[in-house]
């Protein structure tokens, strides 16, 4: 599977095209820069040189032409007009949101709503004929790009489509340490993407990088 992580040369989005090209995915990061691309792709490669990483780098209408899977990793702000630009790129395909609409007041995360209710919601509604899924948004960015060690973490999953949710959960699957759990429906998004600003808040304050585990859940059954 050919995976595009658009906006990826930021820590979140160049530390799981990473982890997504260790786990054997064909990967592209993609940026408004080619050449901003390729200098992380480099940086990624030079640091993992043992490795055999299926890692390059071209522009994000290129690389989302490409893919068949699409990860949207730029700032929240900026999510909904990367969608509408590539548009034409995205239609039919899954398209994964990790973003979350935030800001620092102080030493305070606080969460904002989007006019739809989450990033991800926004993108559904842009880009209608995409299959929107919203996931990775709880993943520490720094052990997420430590390929060293396993991630370990449950990783949430909202979507209004079921072959999206599917598709996501087979990626977060490959993922040493990853679970996939389906958080139902896309407006669930909302305290998801929200539940960030809490997160961010206790490794914070308490100077760690915790994740997300859920007890209780058994999906093999």
């Amino acid at each position: 599977m050919k995976i595009a992580v658009l906006g990826g040369t930021g820590p979140a989005g160049s530390a799981l095209a990473a982890r997504l090209a260790s786990v054997g995915y064909d990967v592209i990061i993609g940026s408004r820069s080619k050449y901003k691309a390729m200098e992380v792709a480099d940086q990624i490669l030079a640091r993992w040189p043992d490795r055999e990483l299926t890692l390059r780098a071209d522009a994000n209408a290129p690389a989302a032409e490409e893919a068949e899977v699409i990860v949207i990793a730029t700032p929240w702000d900026s999510t909904a007009t990367t969608a509408i630009g590539l548009s034409e790129y995205l239609d039919g395909k899954v398209v994964i949101s990790m973003a979350n609409a935030l800001a620092r007041v102080d030493d305070e995360f606080q969460p904002l709503i989007p006019p739809r209710g989450s990033v991800s919601a926004s993108v559904q509604a842009l880009v209608p004929r995409c299959r929107v899924a919203a996931a990775f948004q709880h993943l520490p960015a720094k052990e997420l790009g430590r390929l060293d060690r396993p991630i370990e973490s449950d990783v949430l999953i909202c979507s209004d489509h079921p072959s999206a949710t599917e598709v996501t959960s087979q990626i977060v699957k490959a993922i040493p340490g990853c679970r996939p759990l389906d958080a139902g429906r896309l407006s669930n998004a909302t305290a998801i993407e929200a539940f960030t600003a809490v997160m961010l808040q206790l490794n914070l304050r308490y100077k760690t990088r915790s994740a997300l585990r859920m007890t209780g859940i058994n999906i093999d059954k």
